[in-house]
């Protein structure tokens, strides 16, 4: 007799922070899947979804449309539940009685320790990295960072049109938690005079030299990006250079969750639909514990054990191309 048992399905999870293009890997997922015959189960509000078992079965028309929309139509929360043994123990039988026998993860850098719990379990499981902080090791990049970078980008060049139009200096706070990428790019592609990470010690009157030096060199305005881990906080500094001799006045402008929002760019579509397809194929081809990451040119694939809880090295010739630039 025909057996009609439904297969196994694929579940899939957005977890921690958004990220632009988290949509989009989740349509690649979902597709990638059908393609290859399997069932998809989407997981509703990340990890708590899981435990929850708040599950509803995704097909193809239901990621329709949804490549242009940042954020995720999955929503995503951070799970503090899910820090106790007993939860994970309950998620991964929630995920058993719903006919899944494998979750691809999509967050960043908490999400991997959590798929790497999960996969400790005897769940089968892969990750793709996304998270504007670019601080998940064991990808070139991740999914969302050219898309905040872009944000960024195109505020730092509004602000750098009325600083100039008022002879100011705007200092400029970005995300990124405990990690300065997203900060010494901008500083590069925006030309600030210098950028404040916490990678890397600065002091006030760093900062006030290279503003006082911009004025002396007859720019019109002065750029100061500040990543918002950095050891000196921004109304510190917007308070030493009110009363310094810079030549200068100053403005503060933290760009915050906007940050995280908006339509991702084709780079981060790409990447999304590349790590997607790449994860799906991975565990139909029996791989587990796991992520697939961007390496040069190429999707591979990077045990999740080499990965949790590694800190992401930062590039010091970006860092130090800041200062060679901002002449």
């Amino acid at each position: 007799m025909p057996d009609d048992r439904p297969h196994p399905a694929i579940g899939v999870l957005t977890s921690g922070g958004d990220a632009p293009g988290m949509n989009a890997a989740i349509r690649a997922v979902v597709r990638t899947a059908l393609h290859h015959g399997r069932r998809v189960i989407g997981v509703e509000n990340g990890y708590d979804g899981l435990i929850d078992g708040t599950f509803r079965a995704l097909g193809a028309r239901d990621v329709g449309g949804i490549l242009p929309r940042g954020g995720t139509f999955l929503r995503t929360r951070r799970s503090e539940r899910f820090l106790e043994p007993g939860y994970r123990r309950a998620a991964v039988r929630q995920a058993a009685a719903a006919g899944m026998d494998a979750l691809v993860v999509i967050g960043g850098e908490g999400s991997m320790r959590g798929a790497h719990a999960l996969a400790g379990l005897g769940m089968r499981v892969m990750a793709i990295p996304a998270s504007i902080d670019n601080d998940v090791v064991g990808t070139d990049v991740s999914i969302g960072v050219d898309t905040a970078l872009n944000t960024i980008v195109e505020a730092v060049d509004k602000l750098r049109d009325t600083a100039s139009s008022h002879n100011r200096c705007f200092l400029v706070e970005t995300m990124g938690r405990g990690c300065g990428y997203l900060a010494v790019v901008a500083g590069v592609v925006c030309g600030a005079e210098i950028v404040l990470i916490p990678e890397v010690e600065s002091s006030v009157a760093d900062v006030l030299e290279a503003v006082r030096d911009a004025n002396r060199r007859g720019k019109a305005n002065a750029i100061v990006i500040v990543a918002e881990g950095a050891s000196i906080h921004i109304g510190d500094l917007l308070k030493a250079i009110e009363v310094a001799d810079v030549g200068f006045s100053a403005r503060a402008s933290r760009l915050g969750h906007i940050q995280r929002g908006g339509s991702p760019t084709a780079f981060d579509r790409m990447l999304a639909a590349r790590l997607g397809a790449k994860a799906v194929q991975a565990l139909i081809g029996g791989e587990s514990g796991a992520m697939a990451g961007l390496d040069g040119r190429s999707i591979k694939t990077v045990a999740l054990s080499r990965i949790i809880d590694q800190r992401r090295d930062l590039s010091v010739d970006d860092y130090e191309m800041v200062k060679m630039l901002a002449r």
